[in-house]
């Protein structure tokens, strides 16, 4: 039978070596598994090779101050953290929702969810009220921990049997204070045994509805499937691992929890105020950082330094969120004699295809599939095809990365059963097995890294006295590489004007996270449309890609830039 351990050791044996690792590697068998329990203490934490060896290092950029904790630490600490919330009456099965930035109660308190058996639902400090609401009514909440500066979105939230934990100076009587957890044994004894299906994450993510969806992961998704994220980037015990995302998002359980601790690296991560490339990469030349992952936003203001300028210990670099142009990684393999290696995957899963260490880069493509994924390319009856969606193969290719499914009103997982899962993302599939992302078939986009569901955006537009009817598509732009759009046709005596285009900003800046507002508005006379009636977006995407001024559909545009006053509003 095939443990954790033994696939581990397989990838790392075969880091270089695609070929051998994708034709050997076989999952770990679907046992009782605890990861926190059965691989970060038991693996890490009480193996002398690793324990004295740091987990997690932060570095506060503009101060310099530093926090450094071994693995022997984190899990004390995680430990302490565990008897804290179940003192507070949590237990297997109870759902806490986590709004926190980069600070060590994050990593502390996911370790001791894992332990407890207790479901955490990752949340963006971002996140409106609204949002907030959302989270806790259909996640069922029982427990939230959160930063101190969270605690006024909390007002008039959730019901008074919701646990309420605040991570900083906070004297608010209904929020008690997570450094309670201090006082608690640093020895935790976990009530039974933990089923490698059982539940363990609950994610938001954007999709075809108007509310985002709810990705069900388990104790063997995430922490098993996440092997392969490790094979992708290419981590290595002792490796000081830093990737830029902020909590909240899959992609930092899966490069800043993760694949980092499968490989036995240190987790690395810098805070900034706001996002400074100078300071940024002066710190990880200064602490030794040996792999960095980043979105293509970053990869892109990074460039407009002078990277030779950096003494780097820098072995490997990744990029995932959307595809990296060849100026980008043309002027990184010049100054650093590195490649940026692309990968892909969805929040439903962990790395599914990637340029993992040794393979020959295709500049534009994705990669290839890694180990433990069989990916199918179909076309929209199902048959093999060079261009259509990008599919996974189930029943006994099953990959362990992938998500329970999406959690239905019933409380029932589903989308992720069958023949196979289909991802809702269109790739071309060339003669050597190399993948090149072509787009969402259900016109989901990305934006600095961030998943957009035009249906989520345009159900708020709507909400907005005048307008009529809405369609939302990526804008090109330089930095984000797209912003959301906004085509609308306004109600019978509204008026296509400033006055107009700046309430409904002011209605999206009210209702939606700063990361997926719209960022432009066309007031347009109508919506191109099907013979059944539905908005052809994929027409609007053409005019914005195209820049096509003169075509008869287009009308008034505004920027959120031309409103000054929105910036002094925020």
């Amino acid at each position: 039978m095939t443990t954790f351990e033994d696939a581990r050791a397989f990838l790392l044996k075969h880091r270089t070596d695609y070929d051998a690792a994708y034709a050997g590697f076989k999952w770990p068998e679907p046992v009782a598994f605890n990861w926190a329990l059965d691989w970060f203490d038991k693996g890490l934490a009480k193996n002398p090779e690793h324990s004295d060896r740091a987990a997690l290092w932060i570095v506060d950029v503009a101060s310099g101050t530093e926090t450094k904790l071994t693995f022997a630490e984190m899990s004390r600490r995680s430990n302490r953290t565990a008897n804290f919330l179940r003192d507070l009456g949590l237990k297997r099965g109870d759902r806490l929702l986590l709004l926190l930035g980069n600070v060590v109660p994050l990593w502390e308190t996911m370790l001791a969810a894992m332990k407890l058996g207790v479901i955490v639902i990752p949340a963006t400090t971002l996140l409106t009220q609204e949002e907030l609401r959302d989270r806790l009514d259909r996640g069922r909440a029982r427990a939230v921990i959160a930063a101190a500066d969270q605690i006024p979105k909390f007002e008039g939230l959730g019901g008074g049997d919701l646990v309420r934990i605040a991570v900083g100076e906070s004297n608010h009587p209904q929020w008690r204070a997570y450094s309670d957890s201090e006082k608690y044994p640093d020895a935790f004894t976990p009530d039974g045994a933990t089923n490698a299906d059982d539940d363990m994450l609950l994610y938001f993510t954007s999709g075809t509805t108007a509310k985002p969806k709810l990705v069900l992961h388990s104790h063997r998704s995430y922490p098993v499937g996440s092997l392969s994220t490790m094979y992708w980037i290419g981590l290595q015990p002792g490796d000081v691992h830093l990737n830029i995302s902020s909590p909240g998002w899959a992609k930092h359980a899966w490069s800043c929890f993760f694949a980092p601790w499968n490989a036995g690296a240190t987790i690395f991560i810098a805070n900034q105020p706001r996002f400074e490339a100078k300071s940024l990469l002066a710190t990880v030349a200064r602490c030794g950082v040996t792999t960095l992952c980043a979105p293509p936003t970053v990869w892109r203001i990074l460039i407009q330094e002078k990277l030779a300028d950096y003494k780097m210990s820098l072995r490997e670099l990744a990029g995932a969120g959307e595809p990296l142009n060849p100026e980008v990684i043309d002027q990184v393999k010049a100054a650093w004699g590195l490649t940026i290696r692309d990968g892909y995957g969805q929040t439903e899963t962990t790395a599914q295809v990637g340029n993992s260490p040794g393979q020959t880069v295709k500049i534009g493509s994705m990669g290839r599939p890694l180990p433990g994924y069989k990916v199918r390319v179909n076309d929209v009856d199902g048959r093999p095809a060079k261009e259509g969606e990008v599919s996974l193969a189930l029943g006994a290719d099953r990959p362990a990365g992938l998500m329970l499914g999406y959690m239905n009103e019933a409380g029932k997982p589903s989308g992720a059963d069958g023949e196979l899962y289909h991802t809702g993302d269109v790739a071309f599939l060339d003669d050597d097995g190399y993948l090149t992302f072509v787009g969402r078939s259900d016109d989901v986009f990305k934006s600095s890294d961030y998943r957009i569901s035009p249906f989520e955006l345009e159900s708020v537009l709507l909400e907005h006295d005048a307008v009529a009817e809405a369609a939302v598509v990526p804008a090109p732009d330089p930095i984000r590489l797209a912003v959301p759009k906004a085509y609308l046709s306004l109600v019978p005596g509204a008026e296509p004007s400033r006055e107009t285009a700046l309430s409904i900003f002011r209605h999206v800046q009210k209702q939606l996270s700063p990361f997926k507002r719209v960022r432009r508005i066309e007031f347009v006379r109508e919506l191109p449309k099907t013979i059944s009636g539905k908005i052809r977006r994929v027409q609007l995407r053409r005019l914005e890609h195209d820049n096509d001024r003169s075509d008869a559909l287009r009308g008034t545009e505004f920027r959120e830039e031309d409103f000054p006053e929105l910036q002094s509003e925020r």
